[in-house]
């Protein structure tokens, strides 16, 4: 089976976003607020088992403030909370601070010079992927994936397979011709849920994770050459 398309998660995936951009993205949407919660590393660590932020808002709120889960507006509250986090880190991103994981520029020019064709299955908002990808690669960054699935694109977030469902039937390929880049296992099993054949690269919060199904396990994306793409996929056919 040929290769044909390349599908990317983005947090943790394209960049280690998670601890230095969307946790202080949070806290200041908090302070904003005038919420007393922070957010230190080890409990995001924790609450990035629940996929989604304005789920992952919600989910604390039930654990450590019954209180404000309480709140008869909850929905509305939290939309807010989370419209003040996604542009306190469209900020940061902004600024350069979060750099690409090594690898990552050179295997997407790679790619798209071989004629692969880019997507993107994430359950951040498109706002965050632009923020994050527009200081490495460019004003036109996003014109490089023919599909973008993100945010509330599908009701299902990971490790529901929607949203590469979605992001397959927009590209009209069938799973057995692609390759998913995750770092989790929350989002390995929306890949494999999907059909799709999956390279794992784990970053700080997900390393010890289960990733069984992976065809391959690695550090970073540095070394990937477009025939040991091809040959991941024809070993898992």
């Amino acid at each position: 089976m040929s290769l044909r398309g390349l599908i990317f998660d983005v947090d943790g995936t394209l960049a280690d976003t998670e601890r230095d951009g969307h946790r202080p993205a949070f806290n200041a949407a908090f302070r904003e607020a005038g919420l007393d919660w922070h957010w230190d590393e080890a409990l995001y660590g924790e609450l990035l088992a629940v996929t989604g932020g304005k789920e992952r808002i919600v989910h604390f709120a039930a654990r450590y403030r019954p209180d404000f889960a309480r709140l008869p507006d909850l929905a509305e509250c939290v939309a807010a909370l989370h419209e003040a986090k996604t542009r306190h880190y469209a900020q940061l991103a902004a600024t350069g601070a979060i750099a690409l994981r090594p690898g990552v520029a050179r295997l997407l020019a790679q790619a798209r010079a071989g004629g692969l064709r880019l997507a993107i299955a994430t359950t951040t908002r498109l706002e965050n992927v632009a923020a994050l990808l527009t200081p490495a690669l460019g004003p036109r960054a996003l014109d490089g994936f023919e599909v973008i699935g993100a945010g509330d694109t599908v009701a299902a977030k990971k490790p529901a397979p929607d949203i590469y469902l979605w992001v397959l039937e927009r590209l009209g390929l069938p799973a057995s011709e692609c390759l998913a880049f995750e770092d989790s296992a929350h989002g390995l099993r929306a890949a494999l849920g999907a059909g799709l054949a999956t390279v794992v690269t784990p970053c700080d919060y997900t390393r010890g994770q289960d990733f069984r199904g992976a065809v391959t396990v690695l550090d970073s994306l540095e070394g990937i050459t477009l025939s040991s793409l091809q040959e991941w996929l024809a070993g898992k056919a």
